[in-house]
């Protein structure tokens, strides 16, 4: 046994997809301690907020102040609030009065306030243009102007007796406070859904909920294959027949269709977790049964399992300890892609609708299924699907890599 193990855990392959299983493993157990609570908690108002630290303004605006005269400030807020339809209508100016913008790039903010500040002028009244369009860049301009020029923020406040409003404090350009000095910050490395939940915390607690799917989907579709393989290729005849009968009908219907029609027969309300991994389970063993059947035939007329049937050992005992240790490993292989299998049938599901009630726990098909109702892949929310497309491929590979390592260390024509 220690030798088998030391020859596993130095295949290469099967290294690297454990300590990348490993990983997610850890990640799973460990971030729920730092970052505890409801992974559906919705913490924002219906939109998809893009990844970063969230400092609230008025805790901000109550925070003590530094003075900071940053050179490229202004810069900066201009940038910012210029939009690709307001630099491509100024290139539009440029061009109808004549300004050379050889070499002008929109991205280079810069140069293209330079080239502004330098030739526009609101009297000017290029050929063609409507007045609309003209006031648009009066409006645009003035907008920058302002920004440029001013330097106070004053925070009103009502008065508590008359309602009033009075000035509370004024901030100014170079007013800063230290983020660690605000009291109520949140950092959302991957934003929030549509529904205002924090992605991260979503997609970890879903990651485990699918791998448990997975284990419980390989282990009841390994149980069932192990077991009709094993009796199949043993016993033989007419309990073969009637097998290999059943199998073959499991395999001509086409096993993801009938995961679906499985899981829309029971219904919204009755579909958890652990009842689609089962139904997945119940649907995908068809192929184990059938490699284990084979496996077990080359094995049944062996020395050592005749000898064992002279001796009068039971069907039981002949199979569990003559033919089954033969064939570990290959069962081990084989449920470690059943777990794979199992996550990728609960994510297609629940693309589709069909997977658990979504008002318990989260799955990663789930995720998927979330991002694509609110349209999340067409208004550029990545950070909705594409972080939960990345932990599927993840898992996947580090399994199917662990499952390539053990194939080349137990089947001798795969070795170096």
């Amino acid at each position: 046994m220690k030798n088998t193990l030391r020859q596993v855990f130095h295949s290469p392959k099967f290294l690297v997809g454990f300590s990348i299983f490993a990983a997610i493993l850890l990640l799973i157990f460990l971030y729920p301690l730092f970052n505890p609570g409801n992974p559906l908690e919705m913490i924002g108002v219906g939109t998809f907020a893009r990844p970063g630290a969230y400092v609230s303004l008025y805790d901000a605006v109550n925070a003590p102040s530094e003075t900071l005269r940053l050179s490229d400030a202004d810069d900066k807020r201009i940038e910012a609030s210029m939009s690709m339809e307001d630099r491509v209508a100024m290139l539009e100016w440029f061009t109808l009065t004549g300004v050379d913008v050889k070499g002008l790039e929109l991205d280079d903010t810069e140069a293209l306030l330079d080239l502004w500040f330098a030739n526009y002028d609101s009297s000017v009244k290029p050929k063609g243009m409507t007045n609309a369009r003209r006031n648009y860049y009066k409006r645009l301009d003035r907008s920058i102007q302002e920004i440029r020029a001013a330097d106070t923020f004053k925070v009103m406040h009502p008065d508590s007796e008359t309602g009033e409003l009075t000035e509370r404090s004024a901030i100014t350009k170079t007013d800063y406070v230290n983020v660690r000095q605000v009291t109520n910050v949140k950092r959302l490395p991957l934003g929030t859904d549509n529904f205002g939940r924090d992605v991260l915390k979503e997609l970890v607690s879903a990651t485990g909920t699918s791998i448990v799917i997975g284990l419980i989907a390989g282990i009841v579709a390994t149980l069932i294959g192990l077991t009709l393989g094993l009796l199949a290729g043993y016993v033989g005849g007419f309990v073969d027949d009637i097998i290999m009968f059943v199998t073959n009908i499991f395999t001509v219907i086409p096993s993801f269709v009938l995961l679906i029609l499985i899981s829309y027969s029971i219904g919204q309300e009755q579909r958890g977790a652990s009842v689609v991994a089962i139904v997945i389970g119940f649907t995908s063993w068809t192929w184990t049964a059938r490699s284990v059947r084979s496996q077990v035939i080359s094995l049944r007329n062996r020395d050592h399992v005749n000898l064992s049937k002279l001796s009068g050992h039971s069907l039981v005992r002949i199979i569990v300890t003559d033919i089954l240790p033969y064939i570990a490993s290959y069962v081990v292989m084989a449920f470690i892609l059943q777990v794979s299998s199992g996550i990728l049938s609960e994510a297609q599901l629940s693309l589709l609708g069909l997977g658990p009630k979504t008002t318990t726990t989260p799955t990663l098909g789930l995720m998927m299924n979330w991002a694509m109702l609110y349209s999340a892949h067409t208004n550029g929310s990545w950070w909705a699907y594409f972080p939960v497309i990345l932990t599927i491929t993840f898992i996947s590979f580090s399994l199917n890599l662990m499952n390539t390592g053990l194939d080349q260390v137990f089947n001798p024509t795969l070795r170096d």
